[in-house]
């Protein structure tokens, strides 16, 4: 056999070892995946759940602005009726999941990812989004109450729901379009933050 031939030979055959390999990687590639998909659907499962489980504290205890709350592990609250919700994910740069965001017509609630436990007491959390940006706009509405421009039922309200010093959900409600913008790039901006910090104490 030539030389032409025998190397002809050793490039198909390697090129055959090639399209082997490459099918067993798809095939990897491709079950790794199915299994991303399966784990992602139970925690966004999960997250539903809680949202479900805590949707009452939430709706009834809003009604003292800018209060935190405390629930119990073992409190069981009935599910409310609540309007239908647009669900959104808060992700790092690096695309994890911290939160969900549940969006109605003027009411928002973050939920912490099942896997991320957020200290009320970690940083920038009070400073920046308690102080900074809900605190003030709770301000402005005020004045705006105060020039007769804006009616006292429409001023912007939140409240923290806390297991212990861990968020459980943020709630705020009279969000406006503008707001809400505003309102989710800043808890996300938040979360990660604190995800960072903690993984950096840990």
């Amino acid at each position: 056999m030539s030389q032409d031939a025998e190397k002809m030979k050793r490039l198909i055959e390697f090129k055959g070892r090639l399209t082997k390999k490459t099918q067993e990687l798809e095939t990897e590639l491709n079950e790794l995946q199915a299994t991303l998909d399966t784990v992602n659907s139970m925690l966004l499962e999960k997250g539903f759940k809680r949202a479900d489980t805590i949707r009452e504290t939430c709706e009834t205890q809003t009604a003292t602005p800018g209060k935190e709350y405390t629930i119990e592990p073992e409190d069981t609250l009935r599910e409310s009726g609540a309007p239908s919700e647009n669900v959104a994910q808060l992700k790092t740069a690096s695309g994890e999941l911290l939160a969900l965001l549940y969006v109605t017509e003027n009411s928002l609630r973050a939920l912490p990812a099942a896997d991320k436990n957020f200290d009320v007491n970690t940083p920038p959390f009070t400073q920046f989004l308690l102080e900074r940006i809900l605190m003030k706009m709770q301000e402005r509405d005020n004045e705006l109450v105060r020039a007769g421009q804006l009616p006292q039922d429409n001023v912007l309200s939140y409240s923290i729901i806390r297991e212990g010093d861990l968020i459980r959900e943020i709630c705020v409600k009279n969000v406006d379009s503008e707001r809400l913008r505003e309102l989710k790039s800043s808890i996300r901006w938040t979360l990660e933050k604190m995800h960072e910090k903690t993984r950096t104490q840990g």
